[in-house]
C-alpha cells in the first residue's frame, strides 16, 4: 500500500479521476487490460483515462464501480472526482437501523439546552427540538402553532414579518440555500417549498441577487421580534452526517440548527424544571 500512495503522490498534475481509477486498479490487482475486458472497454481507453487524456462518462464510472465491487463511499468519490453528482441511496431517519443516531440526536439537543434547537433534515422537516426550543418559542407563537409546526423554514419565514436588512439577508440565504440543492438534486417537494417560501412577507423581491452577493454562510445573524423589540441572535447550524463520504453526500442529511443570542441576559435563556410537552421532544 506505501507504494500506492508514493505512486498517487507523484501525479499532482494528472485529473483526480485518473488518479482514484489507478489507485483502485492497483488496489485489486488488476491490468489494464483486465480492467478493460470486464467493463467491455479497451485497454487504451482505460491507458487515456488514468492519463487524464480523456473524460469518462457517467455509465463508464458506474461500470467501474460496480466491477469493483466498490462501497457507496468509495463509489460517491469516483463519481464527484469525475464531475457527477454523487447518488447516495435516501436513508429513513426513523429506520430500525439508525436508533444509535436518533439516541445521539436526543443526546446532542439536551447538551445545547438552554438554547433553542432543532434537528431537521435538508428539506427543513422537523425532526426533534430540545426543551430550550419548546420554552423559547411558546411565549412567541402559541402552543397550538409550536405544536403544529412541521418545517423550520416554513416556521422561520412566519415569525419574520418585519423587513430590516439583516433578516432580509437571512431569508435570502436560506431561499438560496434550497434552490441550489433543488438545482442539483431536483426534488418536487423541495420546489413547492421554496415557491411558498417566496412568496411570504418580508421576503426581497431581489433576493437571489441579494444572496448571490453574501458570503454562503451555514450559520449568520439574525432578528426577532420579541415582546415588540427587536433582539439579535445567531443562527447557527451544523451538519450531522451518518453514512456516506462527506456533507454533501451523506445519508440521511441532517442539521442542528441553533439560536444563540447576541446579548445572553435578554432574552433570558433560562428554563424552568419543566417544559410543555411537545410531540417531537423526546427526553
Amino acid at each position: 500500500m506505501s507504494s500506492l500512495l508514493s505512486e498517487q503522490a507523484g501525479l499532482p498534475a494528472q485529473q483526480a479521476f485518473s488518479r482514484l481509477l489507478k489507485f483502485w486498479r492497483k488496489v485489486f490487482d488488476l491490468s489494464q487490460e483486465e480492467l478493460a475486458y470486464a467493463i467491455n472497454s479497451s485497454a487504451r481507453h482505460i491507458s487515456r483515462l488514468e492519463n487524464g487524456h480523456v473524460h469518462p462518462s457517467f455509465d463508464m464510472v458506474e461500470k467501474i464501480a460496480a466491477f469493483l465491487k466498490l462501497k457507496e463511499r468509495d463509489t460517491s468519490h469516483l463519481l464527484i472526482a469525475a464531475g457527477f453528482m454523487a447518488k447516495p441511496a435516501q436513508t429513513d431517519f426513523h429506520a430500525s437501523r439508525l436508533s444509535w443516531l436518533r439516541k445521539a440526536m436526543k443526546l446532542t439537543l439536551r447538551a445545547l439546552d438552554p438554547y433553542p434547537s432543532v434537528l431537521i433534515n435538508e428539506a427543513g422537516k422537523i425532526l426533534m427540538v430540545n426543551k430550550g426550543w419548546v420554552h423559547f418559542y411558546t411565549p412567541i407563537v402559541g402552543r397550538q402553532a409550536l405544536q403544529s409546526a412541521v418545517n423550520h423554514f416554513e416556521f422561520l419565514f412566519e415569525l419574520h414579518h418585519h423587513h430590516s436588512k439583516a433578516m432580509q439577508d437571512a431569508l435570502a440565504l436560506i431561499l438560496m440555500n434550497l434552490q441550489q440543492e433543488n438545482l442539483l438534486r431536483p426534488d418536487p417537494t423541495i420546489a413547492a417549498l421554496l415557491h411558498r417560501l417566496s412568496q411570504c412577507r418580508g421576503v426581497p423581491a431581489d433576493w437571489a441577487l441579494r444572496a448571490a452577493k453574501l458570503e454562503p454562510m451555514a450559520s449568520f445573524k439574525t432578528e426577532l421580534e420579541i415582546e415588540g423589540k427587536l433582539q439579535s441572535f445567531y443562527s447557527v447550524s451544523q451538519t450531522v452526517g451518518a453514512m456516506g463520504p462527506t456533507a454533501y453526500v451523506s445519508e440521511p442529511r441532517l442539521t442542528v440548527n441553533t439560536l444563540y443570542p447576541e446579548d445572553e441576559s435578554r432574552p433570558k435563556m433560562q428554563m424552568p424544571d419543566s417544559v410543555m410537552p411537545h410531540p417531537l421532544l423526546f427526553y
